[in-house]
């Protein structure tokens, strides 16, 4: 946990919360003694890499949360410096909520789930879509050209948080790609998992 986590994410309905429930004194000496800092570092970056999907919340200017699943190749969430993330969003549903929300407020927090290892990690970000023709080097940076999809907008998340969540309750998945390695590496994990079922 950094100083720019508690920060953003204890407000004061939180710390009323954590009164009501017996957790404020906790984290009132846990955050002074929290660093400030948003750098991602290789353990953060190793772990966004391997992604091919996330969870993103956006609010509206009224107030409302929207939460919607991103998804494609392996990757393609794209660290470009250790304060900055980016994807190509591809053409959709054409509803443009996400974008809608992050145009009028900029204010985005991820969810980044790796299953197989029960790791998550949250991220708050300020947030803006540039056009791809009108930033051709960025484009040649986040856009797939092995993934044929009709690239709209690019995506930039500055970080201005995060944090590593709890593993306790998050299941153990894999996609048939991953099930698959992990049957190539541990040939006796097929006979196991057939077993159990």
């Amino acid at each position: 946990m950094e100083k720019n986590f508690a920060q953003i994410t204890f407000t004061d309905s939180v710390k009323k919360a954590q009164e009501q429930y017996g957790s404020r004194e906790i984290y009132e000496r846990v955050e002074s003694k929290l660093p400030e800092q948003s750098l991602l570092f290789q353990r953060e970056m190793a772990h966004i890499e391997r992604l091919d999907g996330f969870y993103m919340a956006t609010v509206n200017e009224d107030g409302w949360p929207y939460v919607q699943f991103r998804g494609g190749p392996k990757g393609f969430l794209k660290v470009i410096d250790q304060g900055t993330l980016g994807y190509a969003d591809f053409k959709g549903n054409m509803q443009y909520i996400s974008t809608g929300n992050i145009n009028a407020t900029r204010k985005t927090s991820l969810i980044l789930m790796h299953y197989p290892t029960k790791t998550r990690l949250k991220i708050w970000a300020e947030t803006e879509i540039l056009n791809p023709d009108d930033n051709p080097e960025l484009r040649d940076k986040l856009v797939d050209q092995e993934y044929k999809a009709h690239v709209e907008r690019l995506v930039i998340f500055r970080i201005k948080a995060y944090d590593w969540n709890c593993p306790q309750h998050i299941p153990k998945r894999y996609t048939v790609e991953e099930f698959k390695d992990l049957a190539i590496h541990n040939p006796g994990i097929v006979e196991e998992f057939c077993s159990s079922k």
